[in-house]
């Protein structure tokens, strides 16, 4: 006989998973009873930036993260950044504490109430196990339900005085989840674009999650596809220098049906084409066209509006639609358009962004929370690299700092940069002390324009006159990272900008630059 906690310990170093991501409470303490020398605690100064850099490290190194969370209060804390590890399909194992079990009936104080359905239904799987002695097939069951496509948060209750109790190991197991697709429904898509006249491909995060970066250059390439990144895509799947990179869908129906006019078959590969943020009228495909969608979540499958859907893993199915007849003569696209280069004469976030495309480093991972200067990444920053781009799936705040350390320890020989609004960063700023405690090489650079500029665009949308609650007047991030141990540069002109970046850039622990921009 073995404890729970040797039992659980055991299975967890069997799964790779020895990277605890935490913000400890007292129903938690006894799982770290006698803590293994082979893990490590992350600790995070509030959960949710302890689930958003648990998720910035599964999705960079593609297993399960286990994150450790106090009962209801620390739940609830995390709840924001769950939600957006769920919309980011991460594959993350959530344990909480729970009181004792024989005081359970009495409510006792720092328990939890229905303890598994807090977090629905931002989770694939939740238990509170009936028995001590199940806990440990609990949390096995957990990451393989986190690991089956559609990857996701799963989660487990744990009583305090579970991890002390008897019980029989468990033994690790494998378990194979990859949907290669059905073989004739593929067979069919490759029969119908191989015949299309003017097709278009349409990539989403999935194709990046299946590490399918080079299968869907190649489909690209063989049959002359113009290449579009599908709205809010949260990673890069496609090199944005290539010649049949075709530019970025906006998240409206109109927008959508008018880029991509005139191709008579759209293939979408790993993430919905029609995700909307407002409302739209109209067709949701341009006349002519036909669709076929390659994603690994039914859910999306389903809620598609229109063309034929395919569950399977991207590079799967990539590899089989390769494997289809030869395409019919196409002309090649012309590339698309280039944005000019900016003088620096007025210090814009545009310009800053082109700045940070020359001067960082080969191989450099770009982590973004600065909603509003999406367009402006689109034009000036280009992501050309596998894996060098993270954003969040869910529209939530908050994930952008911690998942940026997340992706640093994972990444560890490779420059972090963190690009984050003035008011996304402060929905995280205390997670630049875990940064610096762990002294990991990431550059956090404050696009500073002080005041919420995406819900200001969103005004206009409505026709306010004013929008009220978006000013962000006298925040000092530079003395905000001081206090938390980060070396911190003020700019404020064109002039001091590259060099302030390139001293960041080369800095061997975490660095911040506030730059002010018009």
């Amino acid at each position: 006989m073995t404890t729970v906690r040797d039992a659980t310990i055991r299975l967890l170093r069997a799964h790779g998973m020895t990277t605890i991501f935490g913000n400890p409470g007292s129903t938690e303490l006894p799982m770290f009873r006698d803590f293994p020398a082979d893990f490590r605690y992350i600790l995070g100064l509030q959960e949710s930036v302890v689930l958003g850099m648990a998720d910035g490290f599964a999705q960079a190194t593609r297993n399960a993260a286990l994150v450790n969370l106090h009962s209801s209060a620390g739940t609830g804390h995390a709840l924001g950044n769950l939600f957006t590890a769920f919309k980011n399909q991460t594959p993350l194992v959530v344990t909480a504490g729970q009181q004792a079990r024989s005081i359970l009936p009495y409510e006792p104080f720092l328990f939890a109430d229905r303890a598994t359905e807090f977090p629905r239904p931002f989770v694939k799987w939740a238990c509170e196990p009936a028995r001590a002695q199940d806990v440990p097939a609990a949390i096995a069951r957990a990451y393989h339900i986190a690991m089956e496509a559609p990857c996701g948060p799963t989660f487990v209750s744990v009583p305090v005085d579970d991890w002390d109790q008897q019980c029989d190991p468990i033994e690790p197991r494998r378990m194979v989840a990859n949907n290669p697709g059905d073989p004739f429904a593929l067979a069919e898509a490759a029969e119908a674009l191989a015949q299309a006249r003017r097709p278009a491909i349409v990539v989403g995060a999935g194709v990046a999650r299946d590490d399918a970066w080079e299968e869907v250059i190649v489909l690209a390439e063989r049959h002359r596809a113009p290449v579009w990144v599908a709205p809010m895509s949260a990673r890069n799947s496609f090199p944005e220098d290539h010649p049949l990179f075709a530019g970025f869908l906006t998240a409206g129906r109109e927008p959508i049906v008018a880029s991509l006019a005139g191709r008579d078959l759209i293939l979408v590969l790993g993430g919905p084409m029609s995700l909307y943020h407002v409302e739209g009228f109209g067709p949701h495909i341009p006349e002519g066209s036909v669709v076929w969608q390659i994603v690994d979540n039914p859910a999306q499958a389903a809620w598609s509006p229109a063309g034929t859907a395919i569950v399977a893993n991207s590079k799967a199915a990539i590899t089989a639609l390769l494997a289809g007849p030869e395409p019919v003569a196409r002309a090649t696209p012309a590339p698309r358009a280039r944005a000019p280069m900016l003088d620096g004469r007025t210090l814009t976030d545009a310009y800053l962004l082109q700045q940070i495309a020359r001067l960082r480093p080969a191989g450099s991972v770009i982590v973004e929370e600065a909603p509003s200067s999406r367009g402006a990444m689109h034009d000036h920053l280009p992501i050309v690299a596998r894996d060098s781009f993270y954003t969040c799936a869910s529209g939530g705040l908050g994930h952008g700092l911690p998942a940026a350390i997340g992706i640093a320890l994972a990444r560890p020989s490779d420059r972090i940069i963190a690009l984050l609004g003035d008011g996304s960063s402060m929905y995280a700023i205390q997670g630049l002390w875990s940064a610096a405690q762990l002294g990991l090489p990431i550059s956090f650079v404050i696009v500073k324009n002080g005041r919420y500029e995406a819900l200001l665009n969103f005004g206009r949308v409505f026709g306010l006159q004013e929008t009220v609650g978006t000013r962000l007047p006298e925040i000092d991030f530079c003395a905000l990272a001081r206090g938390q141990g980060i070396a911190a540069t003020h700019v404020d002109s064109a002039a001091t900008l590259d060099a302030a970046l390139a001293k960041s850039f080369a800095a061997p622990k975490p660095t911040l630059v506030e730059v002010v921009v018009d």
